[in-house]
């Protein structure tokens, strides 16, 4: 993630700022996190089979389903720089945000540390932190999984990854991404378990492919829905498309968005999700299963520039059967104001423009936003 001070890139002018990413000046490195499963139940009860007392030939069964809504790149501004009340800016996304799952990634720390991964007077150099009294305005907006696989989480070292985790953990929010920590939530009768990856070594590591392949084998003992999360590819208004190749930004590997989600899915996956990009990209069908390989920024406070193709967002609300079968999904279109706050588009501008990079990247394969957002079934 890059800060909003302007760069030119290509004759153009877009947010940016250097990366600091993985290198953490006068912090300990924190040490690698066992893997730990997080565990919350929902209110929906389980479905159950019922059975007329009258006649077997009216016997009717309701097949189990989960349905999730997952948004991209979340950041509630950056200590000193703070909406004066959270819970307010927040409060409008409520109604677009109440399936009984809804996913984000968490892009910084909650601390109060202020040892930060930056040398003193870096001027290429971000690091991200808010209250850890935040993370209760976030399980009030409706958000029950939060992904901590990013190039943000370590901004303030082992301190701020530890302090983030405990607020979630009090909150009530389940946090994935961390090394070894696979996300596991209850909907119903339904066990589904988020496995959200980092071409880094202290996250789950998608350019580990092997390491990957083994957390979604474990996340399948558990769950009978996977969903895979990344946090990948290059960065910016240019970076629209999926190349199909290893992707670099700040001269950094940010992995090969395309191999790793097919992947993914061939060890097991059902859903792909993903956001880093900072802008929307395509959506895809691979072996009857979803990939969004990303949906962009969703909200910040003043962090990012609205401009161009970085203002288009959204929210992808998908349901899935109880063996992981897509069952339907809708795309929501967002238009992000200055501040950073996503307000609904009626006209279906991030629908359109998703589409068109959806066919372009992947021809016959491209997964298509119909009336209403409406995203069939693909066959």
């Amino acid at each position: 993630m890059v800060g909003r001070h302007a760069l030119t890139s290509g004759g153009r002018a877009w947010f940016a700022g250097a990366v600091g990413v993985l290198v953490i000046t006068g912090v300990a490195v924190a040490t690698v996190v066992t893997r730990t499963t997080t565990v919350v139940t929902t209110t929906t009860s389980p479905t159950i089979p019922t059975t007329s007392p009258t006649s077997l030939a009216t016997t009717t069964t309701t097949i189990a389903t989960v349905t999730i809504d997952a948004v991209g790149d979340t950041e509630l501004g950056n200590t000193p720089t703070l909406p004066p009340d959270p819970a307010s800016y927040l409060a409008p996304l409520r109604r677009y945000l109440d399936a009984p799952i809804v996913f984000g990634n968490l892009e910084g720390t909650m601390t109060a540390a202020t040892r930060s991964k930056c040398r003193p007077h870096s001027a290429y150099c971000y690091a991200f932190r808010v209250p850890t009294s935040f993370a209760q305005d976030y399980r009030a907006v409706g958000f029950t999984v939060l992904n901590s696989a990013n190039n943000h989480a370590y901004d303030y070292g082992a301190a701020g990854i530890a302090s983030t985790s405990r607020a979630l953990a009090r909150a009530g929010i389940v946090e994935a991404g961390l090394p070894g920590q696979i996300g596991l939530v209850h909907e119903g009768a339904l066990r589904v378990a988020f496995v959200d990856f980092a071409p880094y070594y202290n996250t789950n590591d998608m350019l580990d492919l092997a390491q990957a392949a083994t957390l979604i084998a474990d996340a399948h003992r558990e769950a009978q829905v996977v969903v895979v999360y990344m946090h990948a590819g290059a960065e910016g208004p240019n970076a629209a498309h999926v190349t199909r190749h290893v992707e670099t930004f700040a001269g950094e590997n940010r992995g090969n968005p395309y191999q790793f989600a097919h992947a993914a899915i061939d060890d097991g996956a059902d859903l792909v999700i993903a956001s880093g990009p900072h802008v929307l990209r395509g959506l895809q069908w691979y072996r009857g299963h979803l990939i969004d390989y990303s949906l962009g920024d969703f909200v910040n406070y003043y962090d990012f520039a609205t401009v161009g193709p970085l203002k288009y967002s959204a929210v992808l609300r998908v349901t899935l059967g109880a063996t992981g079968s897509f069952v339907s999904g809708r795309f929501t279109s967002f238009v992000l104001t200055s501040a950073g706050l996503p307000q609904f588009d009626p006209s279906g501008a991030a629908a359109s423009f998703v589409n068109r990079l959806s066919i372009r990247d992947f021809g016959a394969s491209a997964a298509i936003i119909g009336p209403a957002g409406v995203i069939s079934p693909v066959g």
